[in-house]
């Protein structure tokens, strides 16, 4: 019989007027009918009539119900079902595999033998997308019969929001990769049923200069990239090994089962060989290495945390050094990693304590010697009162997010001592800041700070210093924060000019007023042919875009010689001029700043380092 012959079948009318069809065959088994009798005949009719009507309500109702509901024998056969359990079965039966019929037949049998009640999740793949129905079933005895009452609902969009809201928690929406809570549960149950003979490895992987690859190419790329990246290191793994992308650019692996150390480093080995090949993203050819830690089960831990900890460690080692390798956690890594931790907590303590202040070094016209500006450089004082130079903790203020915190407090202290400085560099001279890239690219600190320099009452004297970095990438700072520097008249110098990334073709939509040579290229410029060649390219490049060149780092007469003899570079700062130093010794100095500068200038080679005290000490 065809399942659309199910709703015709004799059960189906047999089922439902069994009463009434007993009831009326009594009645015409009356003899002698009185009047009274023909009454009651016409009342029962009449009633016949009403649950006639009633009964086909019933049978529409039963019909169009939206839950799809059939009722099975005791052999499992079909006895009634609706249009919805019709649908719902034709489509099961024109399945590719179509064993939702006789799973259905099964079930009945051994829900009638046990008389247990039970709710079932039924998958019928039928049509284009596969539905999901919650199907209840429960046994009732009818008339003496034992039959199998059945109602299933669709539930498809049910579970397809809770499959999403499970995979939202557990995997990673751009790779498809498990989330940290995958893999930290694994290792839990690996270690909970350890008998002592088991070992795995932990490795933490960091891409190299990830920030750079999203600032300069877009988050787009930077997220085509992770998820090609994914791809790559999930090469070759085991069904027992795991890949769980942790956080932004932070990847976890779990190798499962290992045997020895070099088992897991000649698979890492692997893996950084792998990532050397780069990477095609829309039509842009991206080199990408990543840093990784490793740890080991048992030696370098007994539970997930630690063994994670170490293995960020370890990465972080990698990550210091030459980037682009591996390296396996050792005791030694932790008693860095206190340290660095201690020096955090100074850092912090410092910025809030507000233990920094400025040091200033001049920068010099060298054909007339005269002073046109200074640059304030942050120093801090530790808890033992040494000056410490900005190499000890701005890379480290950066990374926790407290360089915004720091730049603002260098600014209050120029505030603080500007009559210092005109007193001592005259109150014309322009005033340098440096701001780092990534936070010349942030409307959001870059917007309080425009802010901050228009409420010291004179934001045009201030020269910001910013890496070229910061045009050459895709951020906000020159079409947004560079003309609301403009209107305020502050100035823009590019900073350690020649090390970046730059094109020519980046550098000529560049709208700054200054540029500063790296010092590489004017330390002994004197004795390298090379680097006067550059020198020379960027000297016609500056003063083709309209900018003032600045030497940085110049050390010896003969680098200064050189410079006012074969160039037309006007302006330079470094030591052979001054050291960064402290207005309060400028002030204590016995010649004025300016005469003692101009000595300076005219002696010999040899005696052109001043040398420098400090009640507290000083370390470069």
């Amino acid at each position: 019989m065809k399942i659309a012959d199910f709703y015709g079948c004799p059960g189906f009318s047999q089922f439902h007027l069994t009463n009434a069809t007993r009831d009326f065959a009594k009645l015409r088994g009356m003899q002698s009918p009185n009047k009274h009798d023909f009454q009651a005949a016409a009342t029962q009719a009449s009633d016949e009539s009403i649950f006639e009507s009633e009964l086909n309500i019933l049978r529409d109702v039963f019909r169009l119900l939206p839950a799809g509901v059939t009722v099975q024998d005791e052999h499992g056969e079909f006895v009634l079902m609706n249009d919805a359990a019709t649908t719902l079965l034709e489509k099961a039966a024109a399945a590719p595999s179509a064993s939702q019929l006789s799973d259905r037949r099964e079930t009945c049998l051994e829900l009638l033998r046990t008389g247990r009640p039970a709710v079932l999740e039924e998958a019928v793949a039928g049509g284009p997308a596969k539905q999901v129905f919650l199907t209840s079933h429960r046994p009732v005895e009818v008339a003496g019969r034992k039959l199998l009452i059945s109602s299933s609902t669709d539930i498809t969009e049910q579970k397809a929001f809770e499959d999403h809201l499970f995979r939202s928690a557990y995997y990673d929406e751009l790779t498809g990769l498990p989330t940290r809570r995958v893999i930290e549960h694994r290792v839990n149950s690996l270690l909970k049923y350890d008998n002592g003979q088991g070992r795995f490895a932990l490795a933490f992987l960091d891409i190299d200069n990830f920030k750079h690859i999203n600032d300069y190419y877009g988050h787009a790329v930077g997220d085509a990239l992770l998820v090609e990246m994914a791809k790559r290191l999930g090469l070759d793994l085991r069904d027992s090994d795991i890949l769980s992308r942790i956080s932004g650019d932070e990847f976890v692996l779990l190798l499962n089962p290992i045997q020895n150390d070099a088992e897991v480093e000649e698979f890492i080995h692997f893996i950084l060989q792998r990532l050397k090949a780069p990477f095609f993203i829309d039509q842009s050819e991206i080199f990408a290495s990543t840093s990784i830690g490793v740890s080991l089960y048992p030696e370098h831990g007994r539970s997930y945390e630690v063994l994670r900890q170490n293995a960020d460690i370890a990465m972080y080692r990698v990550k210091n050094g030459s980037k682009g390798a591996a390296a396996f956690f050792d005791t030694s890594m932790e008693r860095e990693a206190l340290a660095r931790m201690k020096i955090e907590q100074s850092l912090r303590l410092a910025i809030l304590e507000k233990r920094f202040c400025c040091a200033f070094q001049p920068k010099v016209d060298i054909r007339t010697q005269e002073i046109t500006g200074v640059e304030a450089l942050v120093r801090l004082r530790d808890d033992e009162g040494v000056i410490q130079a900005p190499s000890t903790f701005i890379n480290l203020a950066t990374e926790l997010g407290l360089i915004d915190e720091l730049t603002h407090l260098v600014l209050a202290e120029i505030v603080k001592s500007i009559d210092l400085i005109n007193e001592t560099f005259g109150p014309d001279t322009t005033i340098s800041m440096n701001v780092a890239a990534k936070q010349a690219g942030n409307p959001e600190f870059m917007r309080p700070f425009a802010e901050a320099l228009e409420a010291t009452g004179f934001p045009a004297r201030f020269m910001i210093e910013v890496t070229e970095d910061a045009f050459v990438t895709k951020t906000h700072f020159q079409d947004e924060i560079l003309p609301i520097f403009r209107k305020l008249g502050v100035k823009i110098s590019i900073d350690d000019f020649g090390i970046g990334y730059s094109s020519l073709s980046a550098l000529a939509d560049i709208t700054a007023d200054e540029i500063k040579i790296d010092r590489s290229f004017i330390t002994d410029i004197h004795k390298r042919p090379r680097s006067q060649g550059i020198l020379r390219a960027i000297e016609s490049l500056s003063e083709a875009l309209g900018m003032t060149v600045i030497a940085e780092g110049l050390e010896s007469f003969e680098e200064l010689a050189y410079l006012q003899a074969a160039t037309k570079i006007r302006y330079a700062q470094g030591y052979y001029f001054s050291k960064p130093t402290f207005l309060e010794d400028l002030k204590l100095a016995p010649p004025r700043a300016s005469e003692a500068r101009a000595s300076l200038a005219s002696r010999p080679a040899q005696e052109n380092r001043p040398t420098y005290s400090r009640a507290g000490g000083y370390r470069r």
